[in-house]
């Protein structure tokens, strides 16, 4: 068992003020727990409540903390690119500002990496979200397992370890939502191994989903069929071609 000597943590925020002091508190004590080798980013995707006036005085606190800033929302997506292609270690563990997972249990997946192991994949243990919501989010990783051919348990479960040189050979393009599904599917197609560890999942405490709206459900379902057409289609993504 190898452990990652260098860990980058960095969690996309829009509009989660409550939540996200929090995390930075926990990954901050956490990561010192584990290696002297870290660093914390925080990608503000130009939130409009008191999320970047926050950030700044986490900022002056904690001296492995760096925030970028969108000076407009990008989506999902973009504040996702913007982490991954900032970050500096050997490896690159994300999850979502709004602490829906706890951050801490990125003790679980270390252990999981080895020198075969690219990717360290969370999946949920139970969803902890409202009865709907649950059915939607199963459809929705059935439907995903079907048309991409995912091998994983749980493809919706934004709590990951990768490493960093994953991105050498994989290029992002999608701002959206459906960013999770095109790096799952670009990492599985290059031939990199996953590793898979449960996780829990917990009630949103602050804020709202930015998904789970007809208008954006409309448009993922757009650009899913555009992926799907693109990636097992006519198979391009792969080493940054296409």
């Amino acid at each position: 068992m190898k452990e990652p000597c260098s860990i980058t943590a960095f969690f996309p925020c829009y509009n989660d003020a409550g939540t996200i002091a929090s995390m930075v508190a926990l990954m901050d004590l956490t990561l010192r727990k584990l290696t002297d080798d870290y660093e914390i980013l925080v990608i503000d995707d130009g939130s409009s409540d008191h999320s970047q006036e926050i950030l700044k005085e986490c900022e002056s606190r904690y001296e492995r903390l760096k925030v970028i800033f969108h000076e407009k929302n990008k989506g999902y997506g973009g504040a996702l690119k913007t982490g991954f292609y900032s970050a500096t270690k050997e490896w690159i563990f994300y999850t979502d500002g709004d602490f829906q997972y706890d951050v801490s249990e990125i003790s679980k997946l270390i252990p999981e990496v080895k020198d075969d192991i690219d990717i360290v994949n969370g999946y949920k243990i139970s969803r902890s979200d409202p009865f709907h919501r649950k059915i939607i989010g199963r459809t929705y990783h059935l439907i995903m397992k079907l048309m991409f051919g995912f091998k994983l348990k749980d493809v919706d479960c934004d709590f990951r370890l990768i490493r960093r040189s994953v991105f050498d050979k994989i290029k992002l393009e999608y701002n959206s939502g459906i960013i999770c599904v095109e790096m799952i599917k670009k990492i599985q197609d290059a031939g990199f191994h996953f590793a898979e560890v449960p996780v829990h999942h917990f009630f949103r405490s602050y804020g709202k989903s930015q998904f789970f709206n007809v208008k954006r459900i409309y448009h993922v379902g757009k650009d899913i069929l555009k992926l799907w057409w693109k990636l097992v289609i006519k198979k391009e993504g792969v080493d940054g071609h296409g």
